[in-house]
C-alpha cells in the first residue's frame, strides 16, 4: 500500500497481504487497517493460485506528519491471518474454494473499527461472515455466520425475473445469503451495532463457478412439489443461485435454494445476530421512482437487467450524525444512487430518501455510474458549514458531493411503502459531479471505488 500527499506525491509504501482492497484509519489515527482479499486467480488450473486473505495494521507509533510517515517501514506493519481456522471452520460460515483452507477461502472485503479503536469487524463476502480483529494484537478473535434471509416472508420479496415484464418484488422460496461488501458501526444506548449493505457476490473463476440458474437444477419434489412452474424463465428459473448449498442430504437434488446477496441494508450486533433489516424496501423504492428503468444495469438503461443477479446490489455504507439522529447512506451499484435511512434506533431502520444523479434521459447509460465509495462529511468538518455526503462512482469515474439540509417532518415508522419523495431529515440537495481528469497530480483517481474510504 502506498501514502501520498494530497498533490498526488509519493510518501512511502509498505508491502501489507495479498490483493490488497480497502483501507480505513482507526478513529484515534494510531493505526491503519488493510483489507487483503487474497482472491484466486483459479482452481486446479496451470498457474493457479489461491492466496491466504489477512487483515494488515499499518501503526503509527510516530505519529501521522509526512515525516513520519516516510519513516515507516515493514517493521511497523502487523499482518492478521486466518490460519486458526484451518480445520476449525465455525458453524455456518461457508468454506467451499475446491481444496482450500479457511484461510485461503477467507476473503476480507471492507472494514469498520470500534469508536474506541480497539476492535475491527471485516467482511468475508463470499463467506456470509464477519470477521473480529483485535487492533492492538493484530489478531482475529472470531468468524461470525450471518445466517440467511428467508424471502419466503411478507416484506422480504425479490424480482427473481429478468424475462417477467414487470417490477415483480414477490415473495419465493428462496434464502439469500446477506454477503455484505460495505459495513459500517455506531453505538446506541452503550452497544456497538453493525450496519451493512447486503451486495451478494459469486465465486467464478477458471476451473470452478458456483452460480447456476435455478431452471437448470434437479428440484427435489417433496420440497418444491410446483417445480414446473418454478423453473419458468417469469419466475424462478432464470435467478442466479449456488450450487454449493442446498442439496441437505446429499442425493443430487436441490431442497433449497439460495440466492446472493439480500438487496437491503441489515443492523446486526457484534455478534452477527440479525436486528433489523430493510426488506425489500430498496427495489420497491427503486421501482417507483424509475419505472422505466427497475434494476438496469450501471451500463444500460434496460429494464429488469439485474433483476435475475442480485438486483439494485447495495455496495456501500456510511453513517452520519445529524441533529441527535443517526443516518445511514447506502449506494446502489446497479441501478444508481443512494437510498437514506434513519436506523437510529437498530431494530426499525426507517426509510427517508432515494436520490439518484443518473441520466437515464438518453439510449445510453449517462450521469453517475457505477456509486461504490461513499462518504459523511460532519458540518464541523464541512467546508461549507453543513454535512456533505461524497460518492465515488466506478463506472462513470466522478466523484458526486450532495450537500445535506434539514426538511420536512421527522421519519416515520410506517415506512412500508415508501416513496422517493423527499419526506424526512435530511435531504440530499445541490449534487455537484467531479468528472474524471478535473484535478491535477493525480489527487482523485477515475474508477477508484475505494478513493473516499
Amino acid at each position: 500500500m502506498a501514502f501520498f500527499k494530497p498533490n498526488g506525491d509519493l510518501l512511502n509504501a509498505l508491502p501489507v497481504g495479498t490483493s490488497p482492497d480497502m483501507v480505513v484509519f482507526t478513529p484515534d489515527g494510531s493505526a491503519l487497517l488493510v483489507a487483503n482479499e487474497g482472491e484466486p486467480n483459479g482452481y486446479g488450473q496451470p498457474g493457479s493460485v489461491d492466496a491466504e486473505g489477512s487483515v494488515s495494521v499499518v501503526r503509527f507509533r510516530r505519529g501521522l506528519g509526512h515525516g513520519h510517515v516516510k519513516a515507516l517501514t515493514p517493521a511497523d506493519v502487523s499482518t492478521a491471518t486466518f490460519a486458526a481456522f484451518n480445520g476449525n471452520v465455525p458453524p455456518g460460515v461457508r468454506v467451499f474454494g475446491p481444496g482450500a483452507t479457511a484461510a485461503q477461502d477467507f476473503e476480507p472485503e471492507f472494514i469498520t473499527v470500534s469508536a474506541d479503536s480497539a476492535t475491527a469487524y471485516v467482511t468475508l463476502q463470499e463467506n456470509n461472515a464477519i470477521a473480529t480483529v483485535d487492533v492492538a494484537g493484530a489478531t482475529v478473535t472470531a468468524v461470525t455466520a450471518l445466517g440467511f434471509k428467508d424471502h419466503r416472508l411478507p416484506g422480504n420479496g425479490i424480482d427473481a425475473s429478468d424475462r417477467d415484464g414487470a417490477a415483480r418484488v414477490a415473495n419465493w422460496p428462496v434464502f439469500g445469503m446477506y454477503q455484505p461488501d460495505g459495513i459500517a458501526s455506531y453505538s446506541v444506548g452503550g452497544q456497538t451495532f453493525l450496519v451493512t449493505a447486503n451486495e451478494g457476490d459469486a465465486r467464478d473463476y477458471p476451473g470452478f463457478g458456483e452460480a447456476a440458474r435455478v431452471g437448470s437444477l434437479p428440484l427435489d419434489p417433496a420440497a418444491f412439489p410446483d417445480a414446473a412452474d418454478l423453473k419458468k424463465p417469469e419466475n424462478l428459473g432464470r435467478l442466479n443461485v449456488t450450487k454449493t448449498l442446498g442439496d441437505a442430504d446429499g442425493d443430487g437434488d436441490y431442497d433449497a435454494l439460495y440466492a446472493f446477496g439480500a438487496r437491503s441494508l441489515s443492523v446486526f450486533t457484534t455478534g452477527g445476530m440479525l436486528v433489523g433489516d430493510t426488506g425489500d424496501q430498496l427495489e420497491r423504492v427503486t421501482a417507483a421512482a424509475y419505472p422505466a428503468n427497475f434494476n438496469a444495469s450501471n451500463t444500460s438503461n434496460d429494464f429488469d437487467n439485474r433483476s435475475d443477479d442480485k438486483g439494485p446490489e447495495p455496495e456501500g455504507v456510511a453513517l452520519g450524525a445529524i441533529d441527535g439522529r443517526a443516518y445511514a447512506f447506502v449506494t446502489l451499484e446497479r441501478i444508481g444512487g443512494v437510498a437514506v435511512y434513519d436506523v437510529s434506533s437498530p431494530a426499525s431502520p426507517v426509510f427517508v430518501q432515494y436520490v439518484n444523479n443518473r441520466n437515464f434521459g438518453g439510449a445510453d447509460a449517462a450521469g453517475d455510474l457505477g456509486p461504490e465509495g461513499v462518504k459523511f462529511i460532519p458540518a464541523g468538518e464541512s467546508p461549507t458549514g453543513r454535512p456533505l455526503l461524497a460518492v465515488a462512482n466506478e463506472i462513470s469515474g466522478t466523484v458526486t458531493l450532495y450537500a445535506i439540509t434539514p426538511s420536512g417532518p421527522p421519519a416515520s415508522k410506517s415506512a412500508a411503502a415508501p416513496t422517493p419523495t423527499p419526506v424526512a431529515v435530511p435531504i440530499l440537495v445541490g449534487a455537484l459531479t467531479v468528472p474524471k481528469g478535473l484535478f491535477s497530480g493525480g489527487l482523485l483517481a477515475a474508477g477508484d471505488d475505494d478513493l473516499l474510504g
